[in-house]
Formats: C-alpha cells, structure tokens, sequence
C-alpha cells in the first residue's frame, strides 16, 4: 500500500524486453540498504517488486524490477524508454503519515493530458478519460495520477482536472510532462468499492 506522496525521482537506465514482458533498472537517491529484495515500490503509480539492488558509480542506488506483459499493456511502462523519469514511492509502514490517500499501486486505466495551463504559479491539467472512468471520479475527491495523490477540481462527461501546486512540481515528475502524455491512473479505493457495492444492489 501507498500514499500517493512521492519520495523520489527515479530514471529508468537500462531496459531488457523478452516474452514475458520486460526487467527495468531504475536509478533512485536512496541508499541501497534501505531497498530490499521483494519490497514494493511505486513506480509512477504502479506496484513493482524488487528483484536486485546494487549500488550505482554516480552514487545512486539502482534496482531492477519485472514487469509482465499485460502491466506492459495496461499501463505507460510499454512506452518507456532509456532517461525515463518517474515518480518513486516505498511502500507505506504501520505507523507512517498517511498524507495522502490509501492507493494500491493498481493502475486502472491510461489517460491523456489534454491541456497544461498556467495558474498563477501552479498548474491546472485536464485529462481526457474513457466514459466507464466518469462514474468514480467526482469534485473534490481524490485521485492517483502517476503515483501523485491529488484533488478533482472538477469533473466532465470525458475530462477532469487537477491544480498541481509548486512545490509538487518540483518535488515530482509533473514538471516535466506536457500535453498528449500518457498518464497512469488509479481511481481512490472507496469510490471503487462504493460502485461495485451499488451495482449489486442495483442487481438484486
């Protein structure tokens, strides 16, 4: 489990595909203690486990992880590529600032960014999503894009958006993406179980 708070920006620097799918090796600026063989980290909003560490000359640390086919497909991992950067977070302890939001690390969909614009010294994005999204997003709740836990401002037939503060920016990859990328998105976990628990009753 995660917060969505992001701790770190990793870069992909080696990327290995094969039938199954792919192994990546991510650069981070923790130290290599502190990431362990079979941990989880999220890795722009995906759950990926660890399966080696090593220690980088330049002082990082990198770890590689395997990712399927079908989390090729269902996520932006498929279109990474060597100077990648993603939005990194450990996951969450007991005990830990729950700053965010509860989020799984489970992508449910890819969406777009159909506009960036300047807001005073934030930015206000909107992203274009799929008609079946609609239903779990709503104003003022909250949502994970690329492992960012951030609030709905407000909510279209097809599109929403979202205001990223500056210290956001800075602290994240969102100062670096642009109109047209591919977002990963994971709706927040009550909306999620609030539908399945209506269309059951819905059923009876």
């Amino acid at each position: 489990m995660f917060t969505g708070i992001v701790t770190d920006i990793g870069e992909v620097i080696d990327l290995q595909r094969n039938d199954a799918g792919a192994r990546l090796l991510i650069a981070c600026r923790n130290p290599a203690h502190a990431i362990h063989l079979g941990a989880s980290i999220s890795c722009a909003g995906i759950c990926l486990t660890v399966v080696d560490q090593r220690p980088l000359a330049d002082g990082r640390t990198g770890f590689a992880v395997d990712a399927s086919a079908e989390t090729l497909e269902k996520t932006t991992i498929g279109r990474w590529q060597l100077g990648t950067r993603i939005n990194l977070e450990r996951a969450l302890k007991i005990g830990d600032e729950l700053g965010g939001h509860i989020v799984s690390g489970h992508v449910d969909a890819i969406v777009e960014i159909a506009a960036v614009e300047p807001e005073g010294a934030s930015k206000r994005f909107t992203f274009r999503m799929g008609l079946d999204l609609a239903p779990f997003i709503a104003p003022k709740g909250s949502i994970c894009l690329d492992g960012t836990s951030l609030t709905v401002n407000e909510v279209g037939k097809q599109t929403f958006g979202v205001n990223i503060i500056p210290h956001t920016l800075k602290v994240t990859t969102w100062s670096l993406a642009r109109k047209g990328d591919a977002v990963n998105l994971e709706i927040d976990m009550l909306a999620r179980y609030l539908a399945r628990l209506q269309e059951s009753q819905w059923k009876r």
